[in-house]
């Protein structure tokens, strides 16, 4: 069986010789074996090891999360892949059309062509929503298909006001338990589950009925597995995630 030095694996990969030991000091990624000369040793299992952290690494995962990921029973290395695959091929499809969008953009404002305005925001909202349709289905199952489904003929009929005011009470919900958790509030206490009543009554907008409690609770679990949502959160207020997740599951213990 070929044996590489943390050197070589630094060289095919692309990370570096530091990053490789950080890798090791925090037990993501352990060398096969350590010579008596001290140096690392990395096999094929290390190696698709770290194939796997490097795709979790291009999807936002922190490290603490992939490291989870990684060391959890039930992990599958081929359904993992799969599942990257999919994500990728999504933002590809995604990166396809912003490039069209850029392209037709630039021979417009050179004169070169015209470009009906709706079209400037081609490949900004579609793709994204694909992704995260084709990331929920294979995370959740087919089930989850019918409730995506059921969201699109809710609102397929919406008018940019319609879609303005989904937004807006969006940011509200958001805002109000940003400025809760900043306040101090328990995640639990009753002002919290008032803006969650709220919150709940949003999502029960585009599901095929009000989100029961396993179901809420589920939502809460996915805020925290898509790198985007984490970010969405994070970005607003650090900590919020977490906060929002809480609130989320005391109120469906509570309430539903």
């Amino acid at each position: 069986m070929s044996r590489y030095t943390v050197r070589q694996v630094a060289k095919m990969s692309g990370v570096s010789v530091r990053t490789l030991h950080h890798y090791d000091q925090i037990g993501l990624l352990r060398p096969a074996s350590v010579g008596e000369n001290g140096y690392r040793y990395y096999g094929r299992e290390e190696l698709l090891r770290l194939q796997q952290i490097l795709f979790h690494r291009e999807l936002e995962f922190p490290l603490e999360a992939i490291r989870a990921v990684l060391a959890a029973p039930d992990f599958d290395r081929m359904a993992a892949l799969r599942r990257h695959r999919s994500q990728l091929d999504a933002q590809a499809r995604r990166y396809r059309r912003l490039l069209r969008t850029l392209d037709e953009t630039l021979a417009a404002l050179e004169g070169a062509t015209d470009m009906n305005e709706r079209d400037l925001y081609q490949g900004f909202a579609p793709e994204k929503q694909a992704e995260y349709e084709s990331w929920l289905v294979d995370r959740y199952g087919d089930g989850m298909q019918d409730h995506i489904d059921h969201g699109k003929a809710v609102m397929k009929d919406w008018k940019a006001d319609d879609f303005a005011g989904f937004k807006a009470e969006s940011e509200a919900i958001e805002a109000d338990l940003a400025r809760a958790m900043t306040d101090g509030l328990p995640p639990d206490s009753a002002a919290v589950a008032a803006i969650m009543r709220r919150h709940h009554a949003f999502v029960a907008r585009t599901w095929k009925q009000p989100p029961p409690k396993e179901a809420f609770i589920g939502l809460a679990a996915m805020y925290g597995d898509h790198p985007d949502f984490r970010a969405h959160y994070e970005d607003r207020a650090k900590g919020l995630l977490e906060y929002v997740q809480t609130a989320m599951t005391a109120f469906a213990e509570a309430e539903l």
